[in-house]
């Protein structure tokens, strides 16, 4: 393994760290941002329950892919994190709020409502400044000599404020899809009505972000527009298409389980647009991942750790999911 191949393997693993974060702990932040349409403590409760043995095994992905990130690629790693020091705080505090809430909320007596708004509240923030950090990379960083050279607010844009929003709706889908299929009684019923909305609104972000990066952004039209790739590319709009119709019929007919497999494959396209518009920068639009990758040396050196524990870690998470398979009923919580 050479200097040209070891950076391909960490980008993929680092890019599969962010996929199954984006997925997992979207849903459990979805039910998050669902929180203040329940009606009751039992309500919320039962959304709870329907995440509580999976939420903080969910976050391990986010932390595999910064590290990842920084190992393998010191010099993005820091001009990412210069770049956008102030949305990247700001999520992790509102994780960490989240987390706290998750906790606190089921043991308050007087101050449980507190602890509801930190958990609803925690999970939209962090869900937005994730897709702020998302089109903040996407419309590119201000690269000098190897080194951020933009100043503190760059990031803060209409586009990554939309691209904020979307990920907010993105989420709020997988929450609405995840209740359907583990909940029942009000809960589920609601939760199929926002999913069907939420459909649309991600529908109509997905066509935004599609329609804007091309018009704002050269490099993306070319990769999108220019000859052979145009060929190659447009069954993933189409695919996108086809999946939320198949999402909604599903909602419309009653199924439980596939509108959340739908929800998930809807990101994963989404995600497949953005790889594609961007590969193989990692500092959009000037540092590609060779220009930024540590010595082969320390790639392979921690590639030695890395492959033997992703099987385990994948093997655990599967194993927790079919564990605590099946629905949580209205009345069931989680007690510890």
């Amino acid at each position: 393994m050479g200097e040209w191949d070891l950076p391909l393997i960490w980008a993929g693993i680092i890019g599969i760290a962010v996929a199954l974060y984006v997925i997992l702990d979207g849903f459990d932040l979805g039910v998050g941002i669902l929180f203040p349409f329940s009606r009751d403590e039992k309500e919320r409760d039962q959304m709870i329950g329907s995440i509580a043995p999976f939420w903080d095994g969910n976050e391990t992905w986010l932390v595999l892919g910064g590290v990842g990130l920084w190992v393998a690629f010191p010099p993005a790693y820091a001009a990412i994190m210069s770049a956008l020091y102030l949305p990247v705080i700001v999520m992790l505090l509102a994780l960490v709020f989240r987390g706290v809430a998750f906790e606190f909320r089921t043991v308050a007596e007087t101050s449980k409502r507190y602890w509801n708004f930190a958990f609803a509240a925690g999970s939209a923030l962090a869900a937005i400044c994730q897709g702020v950090i998302l089109g903040a990379l996407i419309q590119g960083i201000n690269v000098k000599d190897g080194g951020f050279a933009g100043s503190a607010f760059d990031w803060a844009t209409p586009f990554a404020l939309m691209c904020g929003l979307g990920v907010l709706a993105g989420y709020a889908l997988l929450g609405a899809t995840w209740l359907v299929m583990k909940t029942d009684g009000e809960v589920a019923t609601r939760a199929k009505r926002h999913a069907k909305m939420l459909v649309l609104a991600v529908l109509g972000f997905m066509a935004l972000v599609s329609l804007w990066t091309p018009l704002a952004f050269e490099r993306i039209a070319t990769r999108w527009f220019s000859t052979p790739n145009i060929y190659y590319l447009w069954p993933v709009p189409l695919l996108t298409a086809a999946t939320a119709f198949a999402l909604w019929r599903w909602l419309e007919t009653g199924r439980e389980i596939p509108p959340f497999i739908a929800a998930i494959v809807l990101f994963l396209l989404g995600y497949a647009g953005l790889v594609i518009s961007v590969f193989p920068y990692l500092v959009p639009p000037s540092l590609t991942i060779w220009d930024t990758a540590a010595s082969a040396a320390s790639q392979r050196f921690m590639l030695i750790g890395t492959l033997p524990l992703l099987p385990i870690i994948l093997g655990y998470v599967v194993f927790v999911y079919w564990i605590f398979r099946g629905k949580v009923r209205h009345g069931e919580g989680y007690h510890h």
